[in-house]
């Protein structure tokens, strides 16, 4: 016993002994030496830290701010966007009043003018398409006539004259026509009041009459193709008069039922006919109208099977998806049942009528067809439509006999429609404006009310800015319709045309200017259907080819809960998130005042990087427009900003001493000051403009012009304005200069010796650039001259690409990290995907590291600058290996990064690779590399999947005969095409067999695409061969060619192979689309969740079961302090399956066969005109067949036979 309790004592001692002793060895044996990667992680950390917060002088500029009198305040959010919205109204007055002028005197001078004889006579005006052309012998051709044109950077940066207006004239339209050649005369007298528009607002764009007839009178006068343009391949002016701004300004919003003839009755060319006709149909409708497609023979049922017994808004989409539709659509067969279909659209119309939905104004039926099923169609009009006729029809004969016309016309007649025959593709177009004129009649008649229409965004021409890039800017049009006043003999109503101006929605931004909101603080406007106006990440699928080609715009419907993007529900359940974006679109297409708190999730770097926060949006109307105004701040920081300014007149020195040297740029969208359009300054940068404005601020008599001019009532004088007058932006100036004279003094301080010795501590790093970027939007930059790349670099110098620096990514995310981490640097590599070419030799990549720069005053902080530098990859990664290949003073351990038992890995915020082993990983996201330990860190919280939708997305289109899926060439192909060729020819000399024929082939030249019947005459050849770009109308009708985009052409065409001539592009599907279409698509995003993460101690994972021989494969991560960075270190002797993870964004999958559209709100325009009592009394309700063709179709052959005979 007492042994025994003289040996306890000793025991424990032992036992203690024994663990010390082991774990000494479990640390020598240890898979990953954890103590260590905390080490690395700290001394690697905290030397960046130290490196870049010497080498930026944050602290000195911080200092420097302060010892001037600055003030941090705080926004108050309502009441700036209540002063920005009444600048844009302010802004968007002028245009009002200017094409309300042009209105007034438009149907002054028609009326007396009078409907006689005139001298609008081909070569009596200026005829773009005329404008100084020459003959071969150099002298002036026969039409045309000479007049100056000089470039205008306000016009598109093409040549025109500011004096007069020129007429723009599609190709088939009949200039000998006397009531075109009669609008064209009196229309010349619109000129003095064009430029009397300019010169009271020097911010107008084009302003234009287009009328009625099918031309436009464009000022200021512009060639066609334009001269010094930025097309060099314009092809034929198009048919504008199915434009939103044409059709929606000249009528009041419309329900519309079409019904589609599919009977026995139409022949498969008749059909094809038929589908061309409801296309040019869905042609004119827009987002305020609601549309839907009925085919009828035996049975009556919607064409596209999704929108069953609902009318669907007329947006992009809808029209996109109803074409597809209509061109995959076979012809059914049967008896045709007229009578069914039109209860059938009566049913839906008067449903929706009652109810309250659609656009409770105009409500029509359109019937195309043979004409066949007719019977007893009276006593359906009986029943659902007469005697008030509050729906009107509208009768498309095609085929049929002439009792079917008659019968289809007396159906329009007896109910305020209009009725035409179509025989033949070129005639559609202008039969089917009709449709147009008959529901302007109202309007009209009333002719008090002339409605002022916006349209909806559209990519136009090139920028006015300095920094323009050529690829066209956002654009709307603001229109008023022009009605005839003269009497006639028989009452009518006729539309004259429209009135307007375009609008660069690029000067309304510049009323909202981005240093007022702050760093990742933006604005939107939304219309009365809830879509955005412009919107930071509205992305237009079409390019501005097609405007700059044809003038024609191709227009945006993108609905503001597309881009705006909710946080996770998960995140957020005590909210409703959804519930809180659409109260929020409710109230701004009500145009209400008032303000909300969203969390958002925001991708940056093209969808690559996401982030998520808390954003205030605060909105406003702007009255008298059916638009609203947001301005949307970040929560926290995004809520005060910095006041810190610097009187000019109380400058020490001449401020423009702040300026010199090369090393610096401005943003270059961001008005400081600038002249008027009509001035002849000009300028070739944003600096030499901002220059040459604080030259004149020492001048004596310097005013700053800070207030825009204001827009009166319409009939009020206007003041004309300057030529040089100019506007500045006094705040913003001033406070680039304080930004200014704070970068110069740590500029003197640089040279101190004290300041070369703190720089050679960090000579490790090879720094190539140091920069500054401010609040008012300066950039500054110090290069390193031993350092600094060839000037013969292919690449751009960093103040090129990041000319905008206020909206670069890593401005933006330097000032977001400031909340989680604010003493640290956000470090970023160039993106890549592994797919490219490896081109590192000469020009290793270079790190790029910011830090957000906030100044404090009275306890509240505002962000004033970000700081950066650009280094090389390779001292950095010199730099790690040498922290990692050592171990702790003290301890030993058998692995480092400098061993092949380990991989270590530097990844940044959002998981990608900053350092690797293997430089070629660099820029690469880590998934892709080791998609395995991603899913691991994910399933440990380390980062967080954040699955973003873009509803913007561009998918390949297999359809498109360029995209390689679109037709593959068979076997039978060229006898296809070679039977083609043979019946072409057959058709050439006997005509009579063409007629046979049109009822037989299963592809003809009728299958012209419609978009393009403009352009069917006069076409150059040297058109077919030139590419047509990225970007095409996304869908129309059927045709045989595709990179002529679908235009016919008179005469046979060689068989591919033959004659020398090239091979014809195979036929095209039901669709002309580009090689991209639009689709949704979604990435699987990744965000560091540095709350996981204890600088303390590092996080330790296992992957086990990853291999069949059962071995496991540890890792270790350790945050590294003072940075987005983590250190990851994975032991290499498991290897463990071989997963991929990817951030590249994916098409979403297929869609549900039917995806009902959402019940969205929206509000109704404010003006209705569908009913007028005495409209009754006009008589005019339809034309008939032409006997044109039939004659001919008997006269050519016996000309062909005389002539064959001699």
């Amino acid at each position: 016993m007492v042994l025994m309790g003289s040996m306890c004592p000793r025991r424990p001692l032992g036992l203690l002994l024994a663990l010390l002793a082991a774990a000494a060895l479990a640390n020598q044996l240890e898979d990953i030496p954890h103590n260590e990667v905390k080490n690395w992680a700290l001394k690697f950390g905290v030397d960046l830290w130290e490196f870049g917060r010497h080498f930026t002088k944050m602290n000195q500029i911080q200092n420097k701010y302060h010892e001037y009198n600055v003030d941090v305040v705080r926004k108050d959010g309502l009441l700036l966007v209540r002063e920005l919205a009444a600048e844009v109204k302010n802004h968007m007055d002028f245009k009002i009043n200017a094409v309300m002028r042009i209105m007034d005197s438009a149907e002054a001078a028609a009326l007396s003018a009078g409907s006689g004889a005139s001298d609008g006579a081909p070569g009596s005006y200026y005829d773009a398409r005329w404008l100084n052309v020459h003959a071969d012998d150099g002298t002036l051709a026969a039409r045309a006539r000479r007049l100056s044109l000089t470039p205008s950077r306000h016009f598109d940066h093409i040549a025109v004259n500011s004096s007069y207006s020129a007429v723009l004239m599609p190709p088939y339209i009949n200039t000998d026509d006397g009531e075109v050649q009669n609008q064209i005369a009196w229309s010349e007298h619109l000129d003095p009041l064009f430029v009397n528009n300019y010169e009271i607002d020097p911010t107008l764009s084009w302003q234009y009459y287009a009328s009625s007839t099918g031309f436009m009178r464009r000022y200021p006068a512009m060639s066609w193709p334009p001269e010094d343009g930025y097309s060099h391949h314009a092809r034929d002016f198009y048919d504008f008069r199915s434009s939103n701004w044409f059709v929606e300004a000249a009528t009041s919003p419309k329900d519309l039922v079409i019904l589609l003839d599919d009977s026995d009755d139409l022949s498969s060319s008749y059909w094809r006919l038929a589908k061309s006709t409801v296309s040019a149909l869905l042609d004119t409708l827009g987002p305020n109208d609601f549309v839907n497609i009925y085919r009828y023979s035996d049975t009556v049922s919607e064409l596209h099977t999704c929108y069953t017994k609902v009318l669907a808004q007329a947006i992009p989409e809808t029209i996109r998806e109803l074409k597809t539709t209509l061109w995959n659509a076979e012809l059914s067969g049967g008896v045709a049942n007229l009578t069914g279909a039109l209860t059938s659209a009566f049913e839906i119309l008067h449903r929706y009528n009652r109810t309250g939905q659609g656009c409770q104004c105009n409500q029509a039926i359109a019937v195309i067809g043979a004409g066949g099923g007719a019977a007893g169609v009276k006593g359906v009009f009986r029943t659902w439509n007469w005697p008030h006729m509050p729906v009107r029809i509208f009768t498309y004969r095609v085929g049929g006999d002439a009792a079917a016309g008659h019968t289809m016309k007396d159906m329009a007649c007896t109910n305020k429609g209009f009725y035409v025959t179509i025989n033949e593709h070129s005639e559609i177009k202008s039969k089917v404006l009709h449709f147009v004129e008959v529901l302007a009649r109202p309007l009209v008649m009333y002719q008090t009310v002339h409605p002022v229409h916006w349209s909806p965004a559209y990519v136009g021409g090139r920028s006015s800015s300095l920094a323009d890039d050529g690829m066209g800017q956002l654009m709307s049009s603001v229109t008023v319709p022009i009605f005839d006043r003269r009497n006639h003999t028989q009452r009518e109503a006729n539309l004259l045309g429209v009135v307007g101006t375009d609008v660069p929605i690029d000067q309304l931004k510049k009323l909202v200017p981005p240093y007022k909101l702050g760093v990742n603080g933006y604005s939107f406007m939304v219309d009365n259907n809830g879509h955005v106006l412009y919107h930071p990440d509205l992305r237009p699928l079409h390019t501005n080819e097609e405007y700059t080609e044809t003038l024609r715009p191709l227009y945006s419907s993108v609905d503001l809960t597309d881009v705006e993007l909710l946080v996770d529900s998960d995140e957020n359940s005590r909210v409703n998130l959804t519930s809180l974006l659409l109260d929020l679109r409710h109230d701004m297409i009500e145009q209400r005042e008032g303000e909300t708190e969203i969390a958002v999730k925001v991708q940056y770097d093209n969808m690559r990087r996401v982030a998520t926060r808390r954003q205030r949006y605060f909105y406003s109307p702007v009255d008298g427009t059916p638009f609203s105004l947001a301005a949307v701040l970040p929560d926290g920081y995004g809520m005060y900003e910095l006041q810190a300014e610097q009187e000019v007149k109380h400058s020490p020195i001449n401020v423009t001493e702040y300026f010199k040297g090369e090393n610096w740029k401005v943003h270059p969208d961001w008005v400081y000051c600038e002249y008027a359009s009509t001035s002849d300054q000009s300028f070739n940068s944003a600096e030499e403009q901002l220059v040459h404005f604080l030259s004149r601020t020492g001048r004596p008599g310097w005013k700053w012009m800070s207030l825009r001019p204001r827009a009166l009532t319409l009939h009020n004088a206007h003041k004309k304005q300057d030529r040089d007058s100019y506007y500045c932006d006094k705040t913003l100036v001033q406070s680039l200069i304080r930004d200014a004279m704070v970068i110069k003094e740590l500029d003197a301080h640089t040279g101190h010796a004290s300041h070369h010795n703190q720089q050679g501590r960090f000579h490790k790093f090879v720094v190539t650039l140091s920069f500054i970027a401010t609040r008012s939007g300066l950039l500054k930059w110090t290069e390193n001259t031993n350092t600094s790349r060839s000037t013969d670099s292919a690449e751009s110098h960093f103040s090129e690409r990041y000319a905008r620096a206020f909206d670069s990514e890593w401005y933006r995310r330097a000032v977001e990290h400031h909340a989680i981490e604010p003493e640290s640097f956000v470090f970023s590599v160039p993106f890549r995907d592994g797919s490219e070419a490896e081109e590192l030799s000469g020009r290793p990549p270079l790190v790029l590291a910011t830090h957000a720069v906030f100044v404090e005053s009275r306890g509240h902080r505002a962000p004033a600058a970000v700081v950066g530098l650009h280094f090389q990859l390779d001292s950095l990664a010199k730099h790690f290996l040498n922290v990692t290949s050592a171990c702790t003073v003290g301890t030993v351990c058998k692995k480092t990064c400098a061993g092949d038992e380990l991989d270590c890995y530097i990844l940044d915020d959002n998981g990608f690779i900053i350092l690797s082993e293997d430089a070629s990983q660099t820029g690469r996201f880590f998934g892709q590399v080791d998609g395995t330990i991603m899913d691991s860190l994910v399933q440990d919280r380390i980062y967080k999947k954040v699955v973003v939708h873009d509803h913007q997305g561009r998918c390949p289109d297999s359809r498109n005969p360029f995209s390689g899926d679109g037709h593959k060439l068979t076997p039978l192909k060229p006898l296809s095409w070679l039977g083609s060729y043979l019946t072409s020819l057959l058709a050439v000399w006997f005509p009579l067999w063409e007629t046979a024929r049109a009822r037989a082939r299963p592809y003809a030249e009728e299958e012209v695409d419609y978009e393009d019947y403009e352009n069917e005459d006069g076409e150059n050849d040297d058109d077919l061969d030139r590419d047509r770009g990225t970007y095409e109308i996304i869908i129309d009708g059927l045709g045989e060619t595709s990179r002529d985009n679908g235009r016919s052409h008179t005469g046979p065409s060689p068989p591919p192979g033959g004659g020398g001539g090239a091979m014809p592009p195979p036929p095209r599907e039901a669709a002309r689309s580009a090689a991209v279409r639009p689709c949704d698509t979604s990435a699987e995003l990744f965000t560091l969740q540095s709350s996981r993460l204890n600088t303390a101690q590092p996080l330790k994972g296992k992957l086990t079961n990853c291999h069949n021989s059962g071995c496991e494969r540890p890792f270790s991560v350790q945050k590294i302090p003072h940075s987005n960075l983590i250190l990851l270190v994975v032991d290499t002797l498991c290897p463990c399956g071989a997963k991929r993870l990817d951030v590249r964004p994916r098409e979403a999958g297929a869609r549900a066969a039917c995806r009902p559209a959402p019940a969205r709100h929206r509000r109704r325009a404010a003006h209705c005109g569908s009913y007028h009592p005495e409209e009754i009394e006009i008589q005019s309700c339809g034309r008939g067949e032409r006997m044109v063709p039939a004659i001919t179709s008997l006269i050519v052959p016996l000309v062909l036979r005389l002539v064959i005979s001699t």
